[in-house]
């Protein structure tokens, strides 16, 4: 019949106007959101886009975030999810409706070798969307993203310049491999290998004749070991995690494709897009921040967001206070970016909630701004007002100059975000660096140390070509320096004023403060400008009293401002104007001092060795005098371990620069100078006494000692994740632990939440030593969680500075509990084993007959266990 809607249409009509009766009745504002979602525009050719995930809760949420920015976006053409799941995860996932999705065989683990690897689950199901898509035989043009990816703009193949024979892609430069003999092992054509990545965009013969290269080339890149150093691949954990990207690439070239790269379309939040770019897709693979809030999608691995409902990822600043945090334009820009795409993926996910009939939220400014499409325009502009007569200089107030968005109390007074912080560290490539880095890399993660964190590596170019740890922390490599180029001495120290030199003038960073530690520390919180008051011409450090050089002929030789020369050193709180002036003198200083060998003597320099050893602390103190800077010296921030610790101080800084005893059992940094902790699997340092079978004779000793206790567990930590993480394999239970302290794979698993005390971990219930294979992988599974649990626990502790500790009648509580449970437990089983009984006779009297029973014995999969709680190596790549 004329004008009768076809069917199809007519569901669509129904279910829109369904939809939109849910949203209003719910009292979602979310009709300001919907309007934007248009109709997909028709495109000129066919075009599909793809993504790939697996059926896990970390891809589920950037699945929402990625399928509403296509639609806000107006990306042309259908949208296909390539979910790889096993045919067991597949019965209880939850995630169906989240997108259009193609179900594609797992292969994340290899069914013929066992090797895991999900990554080639994204050419696995581009090669299975090809052979059994009907939606595949009627397309001209496929677009390829990442989950991980917002879309601002859409991308077509016309608007694009791509051409059949000539894909268009980002630039991956860090893929060396098709400069060397990676390439020429893995590809005909060398010569064709584009260091390309992100997303693609290619025409759909290309991708026929390349998909299945791109599978069989991962699966060659990814069994080739012997080239899995970072020096062939660029991959800085070496580990062969980027074997999909090298398949992608030696694909194309085997099929001599030609890609048209395009570094305007695709940008990382956190990094500053060159003048007059608008990036169409945020590729939030890196952590990025905006003063002190950050984002990291690797934190996120189990996060249920999706299924929990009005649960949002923690706002990040309004796009007003930007004008505030930054005043270059083009810094502004990045910000507002990075911004936009955590507001987005919070979007996605109130839609996602409404969807999913979760009840009405609170109202909240922030969800009214989300609400509103995120469009700053729809909010008053508030102005700054500096506050006074405050503790913290630095902090500063919005008020808003008129009525309140959402009439909150929140949106008439708006505190600024604190400054952006960076955290540096000076090391040079040998093992004993190596381990204090992992020691100090995790702690900072459990710290809640705000910003970022670089390792400063001096290395000469003969040491780094053949330095395997460039995996242990973000790193900047810097010029050795410890055989100086100009005089031929050989003094280590000196790199360490010549790496943050070389740090600021060789790395664009937006950064207000910076924090410099020393590789052999341990962090137990954050170390902030605005708790410790430091502020511009104010740094922040601790006493070093020994700097007698300070207070006779050494600092009037080396200084014209001896007055304004401090005994301080080993941890630096900095504002970065300051350290841009202070850091050439700090260099020079050193130099001057170390130069100056008439003065080395102990009773000048204070150097018990008289060797000039500690000329670099004084080039510091010296350096600072020059500029005048007033450090403000806390005594509270950090301890050596051994040392009594100050009543009623939580330090935030372990520094185990020198030798310490708990008990009988003694610990020196020194006597594994030349221990090589990271090659053989599972190497720990020798464990110290459990606190248990130690005795005090007051609370500051028991302090000390627990203290210097959690000291070499956080470091022992730090050495078992970095050897789990490098796939080192679980052994036998007889080789669970070793005398020495080298720890094999036993672990402490508590069933109850766990809390920390002098840093051992306590609970509300016994330890079980764990040693049973399938139990271990669950525990593995549970490791993130209860580190998390654990670091909290600890800032909470910093925070109000006390110690929670587990009395003995808390203790006999728990037994009371355990006896009580067990005693109703037994008391049931009796009773059922009776009534059972008397069931069994009276059957027996009824059919005269005995009846006999076969047992069966119960099955237990192991293997399906350990696939299924098996810990999935996160994306170690963007």
């Amino acid at each position: 019949m004329a004008g009768t809607l076809p069917p199809l249409r007519l569901v669509l009509a129904i279910l829109r106007i369904g939809y939109l009766f849910f949203s209003v009745a719910s009292g979602y504002k979310l009709s300001e959101l919907d309007d934007q979602l248009q109709d997909m525009p028709k495109a000129p050719w066919r075009m599909h886009t793809l993504f790939s995930v697996e059926c896990r809760d970390y891809f589920d949420w950037q699945t929402v975030g990625l399928i509403h920015s296509l639609r806000k976006s107006g990306q042309p053409g259908p949208v296909t999810r390539l979910l790889s799941c096993t045919e067991r995860d597949l019965v209880t996932y939850k995630g169906h409706d989240l997108a259009p999705t193609l179900n594609v065989p797992s292969m994340s683990k290899n069914p013929v070798n066992g090797d895991w690897y999900p990554a080639i689950n994204k050419p696995a199901g581009v090669v299975h969307w090809l052979n059994h898509s009907e939606e595949a035989k009627h397309v001209d043009w496929v677009v390829i993203l990442d989950a991980d990816m917002i879309m601002r703009r859409p991308i077509t193949p016309w608007e694009v310049g791509a051409e059949k024979g000539k894909p268009v892609s980002a630039s991956y430069g860090y893929l060396v491999g098709c400069d060397n003999e990676l390439a020429t092992i893995h590809t005909a054509h060398p010569e064709f290998c584009d260091k390309v990545g992100g997303f693609i965009v290619m025409h759909i013969d290309d991708l026929r004749a390349m998909a299945p290269l791109w599978l069989s080339k991962t699966q060659e890149v990814r069994a080739d070991k012997d080239h899995w150093a970072t020096k062939y691949t660029g991959d800085i954990y070496s580990s062969g995690w980027i074997s999909e990207m090298y398949g992608y690439s030696f694909g194309a070239a085997e099929v001599g494709l030609r890609h048209k790269i395009n570094d305007d379309l695709m940008i990382y939040p956190g990094y500053i897009p060159l003048p007059g770019q608008e990036p169409s897709v945020l590729h939030y693979g890196l952590r990025f921040n905006v003063s002190s809030w950050y984002f990291d999608k690797a934190e996120h691995l189990n996060n249920r967001i999706v299924y929990e409902c009005n649960k949002l990822f923690l706002p990040p600043p309004y796009p007003e206070q930007v004008e505030i945090i930054a005043k270059n334009e083009e810094v502004r820009h990045a910000l507002l970016l990075s911004i936009e795409c955590i507001n987005t993926l919070n979007e996605g996910l109130v839609l996602n909630h409404a969807k999913r009939g979760c009840p009405k939220p609170s109202k909240t400014e922030y969800l009214e701004f989300l609400l509103s499409g995120s469009d700053p325009s729809s909010r008053q502009r508030p102005k700054v007002v500096e506050q006074t007569g405050s503790e913290d200089a630095t902090r500063q107030k919005w008020i808003g100059s008129g009525e309140a968005v959402g009439k909150s109390s929140v949106g008439n007074e708006l505190k600024l975000p604190h400054p952006r912080i960076h955290t540096l560290f000076s090391t040079e490539c040998n093992d004993y660096f190596d381990w204090q880095t992992l020691g100090l890399y995790h702690s900072f993660q459990l710290s809640g140390q705000p910003g970022f964190i670089t390792r400063l590596l001096s290395c000469t170019d003969e040491k780094l070509a053949t330095y395997k740890n460039m995996d242990l922390a973000p790193t900047h490599v810097v010029p050795s320096y410890s055989v100086h180029p100009l005089t031929g001495d050989r003094y280590p120290a000196i790199n360490k004023p010549v790496g943050v030199l070389h740090w600021l003038n060789h790395v664009k960073m937006d950064v207000e403060y910076v924090v410099i530690l020393d590789a052999d520390m341990i962090l137990r919180g954050p170390i902030t400008p605005w708790e410790f008051g430091a502020s511009r011409g104010k740094p922040v450090s601790v006493p070093y009293d020994y700097l007698i050089g300070c207070d006779n002929e050494l600092a009037r030789l080396h200084t014209r401002y001896p007055e304004h020369c401090q005994k301080v050193g080993g941890i630096i709180i900095m504002h970065i104007e300051d350290l841009r002036l202070f850091a050439p003198l700090w260099l020079s200083k050193t130099e001057e001092v170390r130069a100056d060998k008439t003065h080395w003597a102990t009773k000048i320099t204070g150097d018990v060795y008289g060797k000039g050893w500690i000329s670099e602390m004084y080039g510091y103190v010296f350096g600072a005098a020059e500029l005048k800077l007033q450090h403000i010296i806390r005594n509270d921030i950090m301890l050596y371990p051994g040392y009594i610790p100050l009543p009623g101080v939580e330090v935030r800084v372990l520094h185990y620069g020198l030798n310490f005893t708990v008990g009988n059992w003694s610990w020196d940094k020194h006597s594994w100078r030349n221990g090589d902790m990271t090659s053989e699997c599972w190497r720990q340092f020798p464990s110290p006494p459990n606190p248990s079978t130690l005795k005090w004779s007051s609370v500051l000793e028991e302090r000390r000692d627990r203290l210097s206790i959690e000291c070499l567990k956080t470091l022992n930590e730090a050495l078992y994740l970095y050897h789990k993480r490098k796939g080192c394999q679980l052994k036998s239970q007889s080789d669970a632990m070793e005398d020495g302290g080298q720890f094999k794979h036993a672990m402490v698993k508590n069933s109850q939440e766990e809390t920390v005390d002098g840093g051992n971990f306590k609970g509300s219930a016994d330890f079980e030593l764990v040693v049973n294979h399938d139990d271990i992988f669950e525990s593995l599974e549970e490791e993130r969680a209860e580190t998390d649990r654990s670091s909290q626990t600890r800032r909470k502790r910093l925070a109000t500075g006390l110690t929670s500790r587990t009395s003995s009648a808390t203790n006999s509580r728990y037994w009371m509990v355990a006896l009580w449970i067990s005693a109703c437990i037994l008391f049931w089983a009796l009773v059922m084993l009776g009534v059972s009984t008397v069931y069994s006779r009276s059957r027996s009297q009824v059919n005269n007959k005995v009846r006999q029973y076969k047992v069966k014995p119960r099955r237990f999969d192991s293997e399906f266990r350990k696939e299924k709680l098996e810990v999935r190596l996160p994306e170690l790549h963007p």
